[in-house]
């Protein structure tokens, strides 16, 4: 028997089962791609000279955030530039590209005011890049989100080829350079990073992932496997050791590697991503190198990480392989409560999902899953993780794009010789996927050399969407038609103190709302774990009960921005409803180990919940989530 996704209708049964889409004749699609369409023509610059230098291939990231908390979700676009050239030359680039090249910030202009009252216009986003007062002109890898100095203001990382740059939100439109009173400038080729309090001390830490040494002097050339020159490998370069930063207190860190991180070394880092992995209530470090083993750092609870990547069963691949990991997403893939990880790798080699087993040990689940073999012949960068469908399982998106030229695109004369096309798996049963073919996943397929990917819910609707960038390329905007589905919306915040920054930068620190608001400054709460929970349905004679498309408990989400390629993602969380009849209520732990429920679930919009607002409650297991503070 054939089986009929709840998403879409296979064009064999469309009479009887979808008759409206059968008159039409039409494809139903789960996205259609609006960039241009919506006012985002952001075209990435790659500053390709014919010298095959390794950066140039690598970037292309996108961050979504409410830069002006006015409830609608923003754009910024990581450019790139000339590596080693006379920057003049950027003067007689091709027309199509934006002068100067520099990263782009675009305006979501979703809610306006009209009066005293806002409004929901039509989806529509404006280029305010100057009006910003943004002038980062440096070779951008990635981007990373997150309010470094509790003013209510999401705050902006930017990994580079070069100095990074930490762009403070001024909370009036417009963003100043504090990277180098803050202490975090890093001179290097960074590509990921993750904002995350990892002391519990109410402070957003930063680690910064970076990748080789890459300078002017060193420069190698690399040939492939036809003995053409072509891009060069992490092993053609010294690895870089990576950066965890802690915030003091005011907005400025320091340098806590040594001490936090026992035993670091070396590694050829692409990406990263924070959560608890071993369920202990403490934010744990998991993160992606190329071409060499991985590593997961366990929060130690006293300020220190331990490397058991290797113990947990999270560092190579099944066969005892190190891979070429790129992109990183953590989330609860399978239904049972617990932060598994799925992450992207070279062609011919099977991107990899580990199953959490709620301890922090993992087994490798790529084959069993149905992420493994679909993803043999690409090179994955960006995934997307979430609920596309609204069904109540996860869907998982890979945006692809090669290191290697390609031969039949050299023979045909591409200027990029890099394109695959990305790809899309539904969840059909907790912890396993299914392809999403390409006439059914968008209206237009591109073969691109896609890079990152960052999800969000751009239009408010609960239907979530996906900006993907590409690198020398086009940046594509997919805009969820497909989802039907009911769902519930949150977003988690923690309330801070309205106290000047204790900094010797104190009048660049504090924003303009800080000093004047008399209501309580909120921040996104990084790190939150929600659980959803609702009264099963009870189940008709010889059937099982209902638990929500088939999870086998409460839906876990977590507040985050991290993952997915050096891009930055809505922290919102988002619970496809699926055949649950009626949500009850939500358990949060917050990222001081506390534990709170708030009733009454609002379905079908966002919802804000601030920590200390709901119910306390008792950890399930004292001993297992330690709630003591530091």
């Amino acid at each position: 028997m054939t089986k009929i996704s709840k998403s879409t209708c296979l064009p064999l049964l469309l009479a009887l089962f979808c008759p409206a889409w059968a008159a039409s004749g039409a494809t139903q699609h789960w996205f259609a791609e609006k960039a241009t369409a919506v006012g985002l023509d952001f075209m990435h610059y790659n500053g390709m000279t014919g010298q095959l230098y390794g950066p140039e291939m690598t970037g292309g990231s996108v961050a979504l955030f409410d830069y002006d908390n006015d409830g609608d979700l923003d754009v910024y676009f990581g450019q790139g530039t000339l590596y080693f050239e006379d920057k003049e030359e950027q003067s007689v680039l091709p027309s199509r590209y934006p002068h100067p090249v520099k990263d782009r910030l675009y305006r979501n202009d979703l809610i306006v005011k009209v009066g005293d009252k806002e409004t929901t216009g039509p989806l529509r986003f404006t280029d305010v890049t100057s009006e910003a007062g943004l002038a980062a002109f440096g070779n951008n890898m990635g981007v990373v989100t997150g309010d470094v100095n509790n003013d209510g203001w999401i705050d902006l990382y930017l990994t580079n080829v070069g100095e990074n740059a930490l762009l403070l939100n001024n909370g009036d439109g417009t963003f100043q350079d504090f990277t180098k009173e803050s202490g975090t400038g890093s001179d290097r080729w960074s590509a990921a990073a993750s904002f995350f309090d990892y002391d519990r001390d109410g402070w957003l830490d930063l680690m910064v992932g970076d990748y080789v040494e890459f300078r002017k002097a060193t420069v190698k050339q690399c040939t492939g496997s036809t003995g053409a020159l072509d891009y060069c490998g992490p092993q053609a370069y010294p690895s870089l050791d990576n950066k965890l930063l802690r915030n003091k207190g005011d907005g400025t860190f320091e340098d806590v590697t040594v001490k936090a991180l026992i035993d670091s070394a070396a590694g050829a880092t692409l990406g990263l991503v924070s959560a608890d992995f071993d369920t202990d209530g403490w934010i744990d470090i998991y993160v992606t190198n190329d071409l060499m083993a991985n590593d997961l750092w366990i929060n130690q609870k006293d300020g220190t990480f331990l490397n058991d990547a290797m113990f947990m069963g999270a560092a190579v691949d099944e066969h005892g392989y190190a891979q070429a990991s790129m992109g990183v997403v953590a989330g609860d893939l399978n239904g049972d409560g617990t932060e598994d990880l799925f992450m992207a790798h070279l062609a011919s080699e099977m991107n990899t999902f580990y199953v959490n087993d709620g301890t922090g040990m993992f087994t490798d689940g790529s084959r069993d899953s149905g992420l493994g073999q679909p993803s043999w012949k690409y090179t994955g960068f960006g995934t997307g993780l979430g609920d596309f469908n609204n069904d109540g399982l996860m869907d998982l998106y890979l945006a692809n794009g090669a290191v290697k030229r390609v031969e039949a695109q050299m023979r045909e004369k591409h200027k990029h010789p890099l394109h695959e096309t990305n790809l899309l798996f539904r969840g059909v049963s907790p912890g396993a996927f299914e392809e999403v073919p390409d006439a059914e996943r968008v209206d237009v397929v591109h073969s691109e050399v896609s890079r990152g990917v960052a999800v969000g819910d751009l239009d408010n609707d609960g239907a979530l969407d996906m900006v993907i960038a590409n690198n020398a390329g086009q940046a594509r905007l997919l805009h969820n038609v497909g989802a039907r589905g009911r769902w519930v919306g949150l977003a988690l915040k923690i309330e801070v103190p309205q106290k000047p920054a204790p900094s010797v930068a104190a009048s660049k620190m504090a924003a303009k709302p800080q000093s004047v608001s008399k209501l309580p400054i909120k921040r996104d709460a990084l790190g939150a774990r929600v659980s959803l929970h609702w009264e099963p349905v009870p189940p008709k004679a010889g059937a099982a009960a209902d638990h929500g498309a088939g999870s086998v408990g409460p839906m876990v989400r977590r507040v985050r921005t991290d993952g997915s390629f050096a891009s930055a993602r809505d922290p919102r969380v988002h619970f496809g409803l699926g055949e649950i009849a009626t949500p009850d209520w939500v358990e949060v732990i917050w990222p001081d180990g506390s534990h709170e429920r708030f009733d009454g679930v609002a379905v079908g919009r966002y919802s804000e919940l601030v920590a200390g607002k709901g119910l306390p409650v008792a950890p399930a297991d004292p001993a297992g989530n330690d709630t003591a503070k530091p």
